[in-house]
This record gives C-alpha cells, structure tokens and sequence, in this order.
C-alpha cells in the first residue's frame, strides 16, 4: 500500500504543468490550494533567502574576525550564528514542502474520488457509444445487402426479359419456318397436279 502510495504521489509530481493547473475539486478547494501552494512556495524562497543571507554573513563575519584578538572565539561565534539560521531557513522549507505534499495528496485523493463518481457514467458513455457503432454497422451492412439484392433481382429481371425476348423469337421464327414450309408443299402439290394435268391432255 505504501509503494504504492509513493508511486502515485510521484507520479503526481511529475504531472505535466498543464495537466497539474487542470481543475480537480470545486472552486473553494481549487482556491484552497492554490492559497497553500503559494504559501509554500513563499516559505520556500524565504528559505533560500534566510540561507543565502546567513552565508554572507557567515563570510563577512569570518573574515571581520581575522582583524580581533580572539580570532577562534569569534569565528565560532559566527559559525553559532550562522547554523542557527540555517535551521531556521530548514524548518521554513521543510513546513513550505509539508504544505506541498499535503496539497498534493489532497488532490490525488480528490482525483480518485472523481474518477469513482465518473466511473459509471463513463461506462455508460462508452456502451452507448458502442451501441450506436453497432447500429451504425448493422444499417451500413443492411444497406449493402439491399443494394446487392436489388442488384441481384434486376439481374433476374433481366434475364428473364432476355429468355422471353429469346423464346418469343425462336417461336417467331418456327412459325415463320412452318409457314414457308407450307407454301413450299402447296407450291409443291399444285406442280404434281399440273404435271398430271399436262400428261393426261398427251
């Protein structure tokens, strides 16, 4: 749990800038932290400043000391003076620090809570998001099975003209061959009776 805990803050310390400065609670906790947060970062850069100021001084100190009778006494004097403000610089960077870690793991907590409220709503989103894919799918390919049906039964259709196009011909042409046949035998019975005709006047 603990690993795990230190994981998440810092994952949370490595955010991005712009995914830190994102809204995460309400607008009184938004303005919570962002009351603290300054409040650290103030403390901290008194810190350095209290430190960088206690150096000097320290320098100037010693090196005043180099001019007195007791130049070991003086010096640790200085040296006294010195650690002292450094502690106290330490304790303002350590109380701005505590400030942000406590924000911080305000707002991963809050993060979570956000995403456990969002959950089911997300969930939701997302099959009703899937479910209009499907029906999206399901019209796109019923569409296409129209399309290729009415395709398939125009071909049909066509066809069909086609055969009965064909056969009104075939049976054209079979009674026109049926009567040509017949003229040919008329033609035909009407020479054998002239020539009978003809051999009967001999």
């Amino acid at each position: 749990m603990a690993t795990r805990l230190t994981v998440a803050l810092w994952a949370a310390f490595c955010l991005p800038l712009a995914a830190i400065a994102e809204p995460i609670g309400n607008a009184a906790q938004e303005a919570d932290w962002a009351a603290r947060l300054d409040k650290a970062a103030t403390l901290q850069a008194e810190s350095r400043t209290m430190k960088d100021a206690a150096k000097q001084t320290l320098e100037e100190k010693t090196s005043a000391c180099d001019q007195k009778f007791l130049v070991n006494a003086c010096r640790e004097e200085a040296r006294r003076e010195y650690l002292k403000a450094s502690h106290a610089a330490q304790r303002l960077e350590t109380e701005g620090r505590a400030i942000e870690r406590e924000v911080k793991r305000e707002q991963i907590a809050e993060r979570e809570k956000r995403r456990v409220e969002e959950a089911p709503q997300q969930e939701a989103e997302l099959k009703a998001r899937a479910a209009e894919t499907e029906a999206a799918r399901q019209a796109t390919q019923a569409r296409i099975e129209a399309t290729r049906a009415d395709k398939a039964k125009k071909t049909e259709e066509g066809e069909r003209r086609k055969a009965a196009d064909a056969e009104r011909l075939r049976q054209k042409q079979e009674a026109h061959a049926r009567k040509v046949a017949e003229k040919m035998r008329e033609a035909e019975q009407r020479e054998r009776e002239a020539a009978k005709q003809e051999g009967a006047k001999k």
